[in-house]
This record gives structure tokens, sequence and C-alpha cells, in this order.
């Protein structure tokens, strides 16, 4: 059984332990006459998970897929941007979701031009906006908390595993920014993303 084990970890890539799926979302950047802008969607009505709401392009990993390839994939896909047309800047930091799933946003810099090709599939994107970083940067966004409480089944061993049924089992917090611009509602993970980008670009 120990044969072999100095090889078992060599070029593994650490993931989220016990993740169900991994996600990755391109987070366009685009210069306009009065700044730096960012590219949102919103999502098509027709939808089933999430209809009507701001994001950005991305979606599900594919088998072996890394997170620039599947957020390229996904925007090629959803607006028919040529990954060509795309300056990836590098990976911000990524988001371990309670529901079992990571979501790795990738930084991507649009070539002069590319906003005006873009053709958002119907089935999928119901209209596209920029917003100036610069708004973000001078404007708080809404914050709203919920809690994460544990169920524990009442079948639960508390005896075996020597704990009393009073045991503190951890809870959670999740902060939900929001922001509206315009008509426009940037909220959850997609405002998350929104902060963790202009404050880097900010350096704040």
């Amino acid at each position: 059984m120990t044969d072999g084990l100095d090889s078992l970890w060599r070029g593994h890539v650490p993931g989220l332990l016990g993740a169900r799926r991994s996600y990755a979302v391109l987070c366009p950047l685009l210069r306009r006459e009065d700044g730096l802008h960012l590219l949102y969607e919103v999502r098509a009505s027709t939808l089933r998970r999430q209809p009507g709401e701001v994001c950005f392009p991305g979606g599900r990993a594919e088998r072996g897929e890394g997170p620039v390839v599947c957020a390229l994939r996904e925007a090629q896909e959803e607006l028919a941007l040529s990954p060509a047309s795309v300056e990836v800047l590098g990976l911000s930091d990524f988001i371990c979701n309670q529901a079992g799933f990571l979501l790795q946003p990738v930084v991507g810099l649009l070539m002069p031009g590319t906003l005006e090709t873009l053709v958002p599939s119907p089935d999928e994107v119901a209209e596209l906006f920029t917003v100036p970083v610069d708004f973000f940067a001078r404007t708080e966004p809404e914050r709203y908390v919920y809690t994460l409480e544990p169920r524990v089944p009442p079948e639960f061993p508390y005896q075996r595993v020597g704990i009393p049924p009073e045991y503190p089992w951890s809870r959670g917090r999740v902060e939900i920014p929001l922001w509206q611009y315009g008509d426009w509602a940037i909220w959850g993970m997609t405002a998350r993303i929104t902060r963790d980008l202009v404050r880097t670009i900010c350096g704040r």
C-alpha cells in the first residue's frame, strides 16, 4: 500500500474539498471615453435558473477544463466573443459557495472595438450593459446579511462521538452587497466579485 506514495500528490492542483461543481466567469473590462468599464449581462427571462439576473458571462466547467478556458468558452457561446479579442489579465479571488461549488473569476481586458461586435445569444442573454469602474469606487453598495443555521438530524449519535446534544454547531452568515445602477441591480456573488475587482484596480 505504501508503494508509490511519493507520486500520489505530485503535480496535483489543489481544489475545493468536496466540491461537486466548478464554475468560471469572465469579468470583462473595457476602455470607454469616460474611463474603465465593466461589462455585464442580464440573463434571459426564459432560463430555468436565475432568470433576469445581472451576471458576468460564464458557466460550469467541463471535465478537465481550467477556469480560463471555461470562462472564454462560455463568453464565446453567450456573446460570440472571440477569445482572441480578450487579453486575460489573471485570476481574481474565487468564491466557495455554501451550496458546494467553487466559482473562479477570470479578469480580461477587451480589445478596442470588441463591444460593438458582440452578438448576445437570445436563449441566454436578454441584454448587455457597462458600468464605469469609477461608479463602484465612489458608491458604497447596500449591504444585507442572512444567517446559515445548522439543522442536525435528530438521530445524530451524540454519545458515540463524545459530544452533548447541546453541542454548539458552527453557524454562518452571508453578506449580500447590492448596487443599483439605473434599472439594473448588481447584487449577490456578482456584486462580491465586482467589489473585489474594484478594490484591486483602485489599490484598496
